[in-house]
């Protein structure tokens, strides 16, 4: 019986990743000053599934996208915000096909992050997409996070900027809470990375850990994580590790004073389940709720992999796996069903 090729090469595609990352964790200490990185001249589409609002008190609509941006343009990156209108969390790969998609352009920008990127070609531009034929409003029902990357990657951007030929880089974030383990596909900010990667684009999706306290993002993680993604980008950059191949997920962890995460681990996107959700039943109707595995009508799944994205976040460390669209089995449990559907037997 036989290894196909199908299980060969998206473990070596993340395995140059993997040992890049290795290579990167075993170079200068980290109490060595490090040069500033630059990203100038490359073209960044940046969007979210939490809008581009930054409306709410604690951010969660938006704040981790301005953060971003900032870092980006302060690296040099000309950046272009296509994010969705409202608040999009969990959409996951959800599009829309057919009707109409409007870009209405922000003018008026979140405070403190009004002059961020007033040096870059482009401005920083800040669109948000709703699904509408007129302008954006208030109410407008918003466009999903695939639906803003496919929609700038197939003219969007051409026909508001100018970029005829497309970003370099699509980066999708921060995400106002980790994806790791079994809430990872059902993420907007991973699907609109590998709806890049579909349309011939490298892309990375950024995700924030919780404060264990609040269950919130703080401010200091979402400034702590748009620090670390200029180098991180330059790095991959560098390493010739941006490719359509495959989306990188990278989640970053509660920031915390005095706490140094330390150098991105590699880890493989875990089975366990994170989030569990439960259905309470009044006649026809359930309650959507969050539950515990115990919870009647609540079903969870033990980690499976040996080195789990959700496991390392909770260590403090900024964790780094890959993914694709296809969601392929890369294991080995189906040989049996290969060589039956091969031989009959």
């Amino acid at each position: 019986m036989h290894l196909s090729t199908k299980h060969l090469v998206p473990a070596m595609a993340a395995g140059v990743l993997a040992l890049a990352l290795t290579a990167s964790a075993s170079a200068a200490p980290n109490n060595r000053p490090q040069p500033s990185p630059s990203l100038a001249g490359m073209k960044i589409l940046l969007s979210n599934d939490d809008s581009m609002q930054n409306a709410r008190p604690d951010g969660s609509d938006g704040r981790g996208l301005y953060e971003v941006r900032r870092a980006l343009c302060a690296a040099g990156a000309d950046v272009v915000v296509m994010a969705p209108w409202q608040f999009m969390s969990g959409a996951g790969t959800s599009m829309t096909g057919s009707g109409s998609l409007t870009v209405s352009q922000r003018t008026a920008l979140p405070a403190g992050f009004e002059n961020d990127c007033a040096g870059a070609p482009a401005k920083g531009v800040v669109f948000g997409v709703c699904k509408s034929a007129a302008p954006c409003g208030p109410t407008t029902p918003s466009a999903t996070p695939g639906d803003t990357v496919r929609l700038a990657l197939r003219g969007g951007l051409a026909a508001k900027v100018g970029w005829q030929n497309g970003p370099d880089l699509v980066v999708t974030g921060a995400n106002s809470g980790p994806n790791v383990g079994n809430v990872t596909y059902e993420s907007g900010t991973l699907s609109a990375a590998i709806m890049a990667i579909e349309n011939g684009k490298p892309a990375i999706a950024l995700s924030s850990g919780f404060d264990p306290a609040t269950f919130g993002i703080t401010q200091r993680t979402y400034r702590e994580f748009a620090d670390f993604v200029p180098g991180f980008v330059a790095d991959l950059k560098k390493r010739r590790l941006l490719t359509d191949k495959y989306a990188i997920n990278v989640n970053y962890p509660n920031a915390v004073e005095g706490k140094d995460p330390g150098r991105p681990v590699w880890t493989e996107i875990g089975t366990e389940t994170v989030l569990a959700v439960s259905y309470k039943p009044t006649g026809d109707t359930f309650a959507v709720g969050m539950g515990d595995c115990n919870t009647p009508g609540t079903f969870c799944r033990d980690e499976e992999k040996r080195k789990s994205d959700w496991a390392e976040l909770n260590k403090g460390h900024i964790t780094v796996s890959t993914a694709t669209g296809d969601r392929s089995y890369t294991g080995n449990d189906d040989l049996r069903l290969e060589l039956f559907l091969k031989t009959g037997h």
